[in-house]
């Protein structure tokens, strides 16, 4: 029990001097909850073989819930940009394939990976998609939906608690969405279907 007090206070410490240092690019100041992680993990791909791509893990809250929800650690992808992050992630899960860099390079990146990633199953994301330009965020999702697999789910969340974004210009279609009360601020998971 101390052990993971000392965890998380250690990755909330660390959120919170990387978002002071970048507040747009590190877009929460704490680790995501149980209860968000666990509305992100419910929506792994049916086919064990798949791969996911995680997109911001940060310190791997949501990638926990992933692995419990029966994901296999050696089909999980994750790209995080922040080096003290993706340290972190590296100890904590090593059989997973850890990337050290920027999600919106995910085909280079995937490419140049030693076992290269054609596809995925699912792609979820953390990133704080609502703070880059509209370019930006597009961009990043049609390289996300040239990624992904037939039928695969692209899941987002956002703290903007509104009407969902709409994804891809086209290229997914809504599939669910709700809203996660008991997460710090409160957050909107999102999930589209390519």
């Amino acid at each position: 029990m101390a052990k993971r007090f000392l965890a998380a206070l250690n990755d909330t410490t660390l959120f919170v001097q990387e978002w002071l240092a970048n507040p747009l690019r590190t877009g929460a100041i704490a680790p995501s909850s149980r209860m968000l992680a666990a509305a992100m993990a419910c929506w792994l791909p049916t086919d064990p073989d798949s791969f996911v791509l995680e997109l911001g893990p940060g310190t791997g809250a949501v990638t926990q819930a992933l692995l419990q929800r029966g994901l296999r650690e050696d089909r999980l992808v994750a790209i995080e940009r922040n080096p003290k992050m993706a340290a972190v992630l590296h100890r904590r899960f090593p059989r997973a394939h850890i990337i050290t860099g920027d999600a919106w390079h995910m085909d280079t990146l995937l490419r140049d990976h030693a076992e290269e990633i054609h596809s995925v199953g699912a792609v979820i994301s953390s990133l704080p998609l609502l703070n880059f330009p509209p370019a930006e965020a597009d961009a990043l999702e049609k390289t996300i939906c040239a990624i992904l697999q037939p039928a695969g789910r692209f899941v987002q969340y956002s703290y903007h608690l509104g009407k969902p974004q709409p994804r891809g210009n086209g290229h997914f279609q809504p599939v669910a969405s709700t809203i996660v009360w008991r997460n710090l601020p409160p957050a909107r998971v999102s999930v589209y279907q390519k």
